[in-house]
């Protein structure tokens, strides 16, 4: 066995299987990290070098004036503190909903459960569509409100699938007989033996639906029309996209006197922005996601594979 072992080991077919692994991981990665170190450097240099294509590793005459710009505007913090406000309250709802629905579905002893769970993988492939929804909404008085962003898709089927499924490949049956014979209720089962025991699976599901939280914009652009309760994607895509005069005036008014000399075209204070504003946007996500990797590809992996 040991003599086979390192047969296969030493074969030549086996080294140049790693070395054309290496190459092609090593251009993954080039092509994953270079638009990564592209923006950073571009949000820390001149704009005029931005416009002129001359960032292309390292800032060009570094300058803060694009994250000052960015901080010294108003609706950037406004926007800023709606998504985080949305993105905890909206997460923290998902993940109780997700967890009240998966674990009664993962029991065994639980009747119809085949049924409810065809239920929910139904409206995965058919649903209401748009207007139906906005209707539905409208109805409830939703419009125009914080809550619309909380509660318009306030559960994730896929997400219940795969919790429900770590449920069943993880926690074993004797642990809920055991349970049942020293005369504990449901609830006490999930909240002391399921919850403590489901911590890989409630970080990949709290990462998919805080990530989903922090970069929607569509239900925002639909159902909200005040101001003050636009999230940041709405900001950043009017600053950005839309290129929305009104904004960049206002923008341009919160710029020193140094800057607007060096602001003479809207080129150039778009320029300014745009790298800046979204490394502003996107590095939250960045910050929190190494602490939750290591039960990120443990819980997808257990969840989707076993069954």
């Amino acid at each position: 066995m040991a003599r086979t072992r390192s047969a296969i080991k030493d074969t030549g077919l086996d080294k140049a299987f790693y070395i054309v692994d290496y190459i092609l991981l090593g251009l993954v990665f080039l092509a994953v990290i270079y638009p990564l170190i592209y923006i950073v450097s571009s949000s820390f240099s001149d704009a005029e070098a931005v416009i002129q294509g001359r960032v292309w590793l390292l800032p060009i005459r570094p300058t803060l004036d694009g994250y000052r710009a960015v901080f010294e505007y108003n609706d950037v913090w406004l926007g800023y503190g709606n998504t985080v406000f949305y993105t905890l309250a909206g997460t923290f709802v998902n993940i109780v909903l997700t967890l009240m629905v998966a674990y009664p579905l993962s029991r065994k002893d639980f009747i119809g459960r085949n049924a409810i769970m065809f239920l929910f993988t139904f409206t995965m492939i058919f649903n209401g569509g748009l207007i139906p929804t906005y209707l539905l909404i409208r109805d409830l008085g939703l419009i125009d409100t914080r809550m619309v962003m909380i509660l318009h898709a306030a559960i994730g089927v896929w997400n219940v699938i795969i919790t429900r499924t770590y449920l069943q490949a993880t926690i074993p049956q004797e642990l809920y007989d055991s349970a049942k014979v020293d005369g504990a209720s449901n609830t006490r089962v999930l909240f002391s033996i399921v919850i403590p025991l489901s911590g890989p699976i409630i970080a990949v599901i709290t990462l998919f639906y805080a990530v989903n939280h922090w970069n929607s914009f569509f239900p925002a652009l639909i159902y909200l029309r005040s101001r003050e309760l636009r999230p940041l994607q709405i900001v950043l895509r009017e600053i950005l996209v839309e290129n929305s005069p009104r904004m960049m005036d206002e923008m341009m008014a919160s710029l020193s006197e140094d800057q607007l000399e060096r602001m003479t075209e809207r080129q150039y204070l778009q320029a300014l922005l745009q790298y800046s504003l979204i490394i502003v946007a996107t590095l939250p996500v960045l910050a929190i996601y190494p602490f939750v990797q290591k039960y990120f590809v443990r819980g997808v992996m257990i969840g989707a594979i076993k069954g």
